[in-house]
């Protein structure tokens, strides 16, 4: 896929006068080129395709980015960089600002001082320059991503089938990386989330060594990646049958999700999304009670654009991958958030989770 998606980069040139771009981003490195090393820096021209990177990437590089010509990046970054930017004196380059340090700024504004008039290019910010691009998911990675769920849920399905009262968090976030990286994962996309009780009203929790109790409900939260792409995925449980509470809190959020899921549309903006689950919530007395965005995208980051939430004014497309997660958190009780994967095709979202909802009853003998 590499040659149609710099086809589409240099479209994207076009879009915003440039005539080259630097990439530093990890995973727009990656999604441009298909090097999944540590470090490089590339460079997408009108005609030229070139990569830098260190002699621990040099044969990697070669394969992996076989579009590209390799710079063989030895020591600091005047050794190397005229090379990368040959032939771009006078025209306009654009650089990534969220994809460098301000040490790394610094570094290529120095660089840039010591070129010679004629072979140093304006250089200019391009912020989300190939964000834009990649928020469309091309068919190969709609298929990435539907493994890294369907395996994310077994992951969570296998925890909820051995959490029991006196597990600790901890030691059930272990049993979710050791099934995962068992099955097939190249990571977790993140560090799990296991919040049990009052813990659950902190949205990212993180596993202490206490033991999961009886009478109380269990936040887990969790993806995995594969291929390169991530999954991401929130179901919440209650250790025993579970308390009035519990039953009213978690049927607002569910009814919350499960109106945005259906009511969402391609061409809605992200702040309209996010509403048709604020009010359900709002509704029920507990609007204040949800203070993150309703969702994100999801591809090679496991945040990306575009974004369900009241300050994303961005269309929602189909292509887009992005997760539903409403939630309800009460200082002092606990927490019950509910998320699913999707992506928006023919115009509605379809659900690519599959980790049950409704049996919420685990961990005791029934």
């Amino acid at each position: 896929m590499t040659a149609a998606r710099l086809d589409r980069i240099r479209a994207r040139l076009e879009e915003l006068r440039l005539d080259a771009l630097i990439v530093t981003t990890p995973s727009n490195r990656r999604w441009a080129s298909g090097f999944t090393g540590s470090w490089g820096v590339l460079l997408v021209g009108r005609d030229a395709t070139r990569i830098a990177t260190d002699s621990r990437y040099w044969e990697q590089a070669d394969l992996q980015a076989p579009d590209f010509n390799l710079v063989r990046a030895k020591g600091p970054l005047p050794n190397w960089g005229e090379e990368l930017l040959d032939g771009l004196g006078g025209r306009r380059v654009g650089f990534e600002p969220a994809g460098m340090t301000v040490a790394e700024y610094d570094e290529w504004t120095a660089f840039l001082a010591t070129m010679s008039p004629p072979s140093r290019p304006e250089v200019v910010p391009a912020p989300k320059a190939l964000e834009a691009l990649r928020m469309v998911k091309e068919p190969d990675e709609l298929e990435a991503l539907t493994k890294a769920v369907l395996l994310g849920d077994a992951a969570c399905e296998h925890a909820v089938s051995i959490i029991e009262p006196g597990m600790t968090e901890q030691a059930l976030a272990w049993e979710i990386q050791r099934y995962a990286m068992g099955h097939g994962a190249d990571a977790l996309s993140f560090d799990t989330i296991i919040a049990g009780g009052p813990w659950g009203a902190l949205p990212h929790a993180r596993p202490r060594d206490v033991p999961l109790l009886e009478g109380q409900g269990v936040v887990i939260d969790m993806g995995v990646v594969v291929d390169g792409y991530c999954s991401d995925l929130t179901r919440t449980v209650f250790l025993g049958t579970p308390d009035a509470k519990f039953a009213e809190i978690y049927d607002i959020v569910l009814t919350a999700q499960t109106m945005a899921e259906e009511r969402l549309e391609a061409g809605m903006t992200g702040q309209q999304g996010h509403e048709i689950a604020h009010e359900v919530i709002r509704r029920a007395g507990y609007g204040d009670a949800f203070g993150h965005g309703l969702g994100h995208g999801v591809g090679l980051d496991i945040h990306e654009d575009p974004r369900l939430s009241p300050t994303y004014t961005g269309t929602i497309e189909d292509g887009h991958v992005v997760t539903v997660e409403p939630g309800i958190y009460l200082p002092g009780w606990g927490g019950v958030r509910i998320e699913d994967q999707c992506v928006m095709e023919n115009g509605r979202l379809r659900v690519l989770s599959t980790a049950r909802k409704l049996d919420l009853e685990v961990g005791v003998t029934r």
